[in-house]
């Protein structure tokens, strides 16, 4: 298949072997991954139910009837909200959205979200990234006179609520083409049916994009199929900073560059995140539907400074849930790591089980106490499914929802011993013990003189990166430092390493890995594997090695 693929293409066998580790093997596949088109994107008819949801959506516009659209405090969930309220203000002015409190509601639809909708005299709810377990609000809702159209990509439970739509590629039954799609992504394919319908203009939907490509690079949904053409699209839509809120993150964080999906990740969803996860969802919603920049602007600010007061207490709290797991030896042969404290934050536990994750490498649960009720985030290792783990508890839980590596639960107090043995329990007797060792996948091998301006070109074109499609991983073998490798900023390595046989020498950065230094300045021989990155420097851009690990021969 490589061969094949590099004598269609004209390029390398190297390039030909990335492109089929990709599941790319024809010359169309190629096209369509390397120029991806907004006409690639799947019929949104195709989603069951939408008829359904355009045609309720359409005679509530044309009744004036009140709507409401509901959606999650995440950056999904509120990207999602922003979205579908942007484009619905186009026909109407009687739309209204709804983010539920974190600490008061919790997560997704509320029966006081339900009670405001019909207090408020709202006609149909729109929800999105949530709804697809509320069975008890949806039918509370119903003997209300409240019609709900639910657009959801989380997994469904047995029963389905009685909404008069409900849009998600997980159904069962479903014949859409692409089931990974972010709950913005569901949103967008219900703008992008109503378009159709309502004869809009086509960039009220393409100006939506860039909430779509910032939901899906922060939800980690697989950047691969409809995913990348949104992404690939999305990010162009977001270098041209027109939305307000957004450019004032951008300006706040200093970034100025070209955004990528990176930035998306570690810049921008932390910022959107931190308001729902410390103050309101809402506040994010109305910085990403802001049209006036100076009020854009202080918004950014004001969430800006709750990211900065997020990030003190994640830290704090990491540190605390460190310090209980170090102290309990009897926890040490254990498969999960399980941590609870009554007095931390609620909005940043999915944040510190993430970082517990990287450090112990095992699923994780890190829980406190809000109205009453233990809840929290669990975070899972490569190829576990935690939430099909967590289900099969549930007897003990209160509450739960999510996908194969984030979920959410609570229970009552009493339950927690109970519920951290039989969690244990059942992940000790599911998963394989080489998913409790990370690792790393090398796309290929590779000669320092195969890495020149020309494959980088091609390289970039593989963005953009995400789960489904990582930035290639390549390994070099016997390769030394040339001398004067250092430790720089806060622990990282920085060194020049040269291939013997060519003599070819390339700046190298291993981030977090001070601790090969001593390796390294011993001039030993090392097989390094790492991702072509470009480093820009005072104006200057150059080609240098991301370093994911090394080892001395």
């Amino acid at each position: 298949a490589i061969t094949r693929l590099a004598e269609d293409l004209q390029v390398t066998q190297l390039i030909a072997r990335l492109l089929v580790l990709r599941g790319i093997e024809t010359p169309e596949q190629a096209k369509l991954f390397f120029r991806p088109q907004l006409t690639d994107l799947h019929d949104p008819f195709l989603l069951p139910d939408m008829e359904k949801a355009v045609g309720r959506i359409r005679s509530a516009i044309e009744n004036k009837e009140k709507i409401l659209v509901y959606g999650d405090y995440d950056v999904d969930g509120t990207t999602a909200v922003a979205l579908v309220y942007t484009y619905l203000k186009h026909f109407s002015n009687e739309i209204d959205y709804y983010i539920p409190d974190r600490y008061k509601e919790g997560y997704g639809v509320s029966f006081q979200g339900v009670d405001f909708a019909k207090n408020e005299g709202f006609g149909l709810i729109i929800a999105l990234d949530c709804g697809i377990k509320s069975v008890d609000k949806v039918d509370y809702a119903r003997q209300l006179g409240v019609d709900f159209i639910i657009c959801d990509h989380h997994l469904p439970g047995e029963q389905l609520p009685a909404a008069t739509a409900i849009l998600n590629p997980k159904l069962p039954g479903s014949t859409y083409p692409f089931n990974e799609l972010s709950g913005c992504g569901v949103g967008f394919k219900l703008i992008q049916a109503l378009n159709q319908e309502l004869k809009g203009r086509e960039e009220w939907v393409s100006e939506q994009l860039d909430l779509v490509a910032v939901s899906i690079a922060a939800d980690i949904v697989p950047i691969v199929g409809e995913n990348r053409v949104l992404t690939y699209y999305g990010l162009q839509e977001l270098n041209k900073r027109k939305r307000r809120g957004i450019a004032a993150i951008l300006d706040l964080a200093g970034l100025r560059k070209p955004i990528t999906v990176t930035d998306i990740v570690f810049m921008i969803s932390p910022r959107i995140n931190a308001a729902g996860r410390l103050t309101s969802g809402k506040k994010a919603v109305e910085l990403l539907i802001s049209d006036n920049p100076d009020m854009a602007f202080t918004q950014g600010e004001e969430i800006n400074e709750t990211n900065t007061k997020r990030q003190s207490l994640d830290k704090s709290i990491t540190e605390q849930a460190l310090q209980m797991l170090h102290d309990d030896v009897q926890g040490r042969g254990r498969k999960t790591t399980v941590v609870y404290h009554p007095d931390w934050h609620k909005g940043v536990v999915g944040i510190v089980a993430s970082r517990l994750t990287e450090k112990y490498y095992r699923p994780t649960i890190v829980l406190t106490l809000s109205n009453g009720l233990i809840t929290g985030s669990a975070r899972s290792v490569k190829d576990f499914d935690i939430y099909e783990a967590i289900s099969q508890c549930s007897h003990l839980l209160e509450q739960f929802g999510g996908h194969k590596y984030a979920a959410g639960l609570s229970m009552k107090p009493e339950n927690l011993p109970f519920f951290t043995e039989l969690f244990e329990k059942t992940v000790a007797a599911s998963i394989p013990e080489k998913l409790l060792t990370p690792e790393i996948e090398i796309d290929a091998e590779i000669n320092l003189p195969e890495i020149d301006d020309k494959f980088n070109r091609i390289l970039k074109q593989f963005a953009p990166f995400g789960p489904g499609n990582l930035a290639p991983v390549l390994k070099a073998k016997t390769l030394r430092d040339k001398g004067g490798a250092r430790l720089v900023g806060n622990n990282h390595l920085k060194m020049d390493l040269v291939d013997g046989s060519s003599g070819k020498t390339f700046p190298a950065i291993a981030f977090n890995q001070g601790h090969y230094l001593q390796i390294v300045s011993g001039k030993r021989l090392l097989d390094v594997c790492f991702a072509i990155e470009e480093n820009e420097y005072q104006g200057n851009v150059s080609l240098q090695m991301n370093v994911k690990d090394l080892r001395a021969l």
